[in-house]
Formats: C-alpha cells, structure tokens, sequence
C-alpha cells in the first residue's frame, strides 16, 4: 500500500470515527456495547474486538500506524457507510445505534 492510499484511507476513517479514544474506550465497557453484533466465536462481538481495535489506533500518532491498522481502517469505513443506510425508523439506543458505536461512529454527532 502506498501512501497515497494511505493518506486516502487515513482521511476516509476519520471522516466515519466521530467518537474520541475516551468516548469509545467508555462505551466499550458498557452492557449495550456487549449486547449486539456478531460473536466473533469466542464470546466477544466482531463489532466489539473492532472497536477496541479502533481505541488503539485512535492512541497513535499517524506514523506509528501499522499496514494491518490501515486494513482495520479500510474496513471500519467500509462498515460505518453500508450500515449508515440501514438506518431505522426509531434509532435511538438500537442494536443499529450500538453497533455503530462500536465501531467508533455516534450518529448524533
């Protein structure tokens, strides 16, 4: 990957993670955050194992980030936008708010 892709995907992740290291780490300890999303086969959601993924790339500085941080990134967009659509009727504090919080994305802000 070069870094102009990198930049790309870079500015592509910081459009979709609105929230803050804090404000994710908070809400990952949170029942709703456990609550939702896919068991990734070992008790614990895919959506959450992302967002703590998230928390750690949030921590570094830019070129600290690893070609496996800027894959989660990819990813992590990719998520936020297709499920950003899916937006229900009543959003507030469903499974569709919790998930994207999990990954990072608090649709009220």
């Amino acid at each position: 990957m070069d870094k102009q892709e990198q930049e790309i995907i870079y500015q592509e992740f910081k459009q979709v993670v609105n929230m803050t290291a804090t404000e994710l780490e908070k809400w990952l300890k949170t029942a709703e955050a456990k609550s939702v999303g896919w068991d990734s086969g070992d008790g614990e959601s895919i959506g959450h194992k992302s967002g703590e993924h998230i928390t750690r790339i949030l921590h570094k500085k830019k070129d600290e980030l690893t070609a496996a941080d800027y894959e989660h990134m990819r990813k992590v967009h990719g998520y936020v936008k297709s499920h950003l659509v899916q937006k229900p009727g009543h959003p507030k504090d469903s499974n569709w708010d919790y998930s994207l919080r999990n990954w990072g994305h608090d649709y009220t802000k």
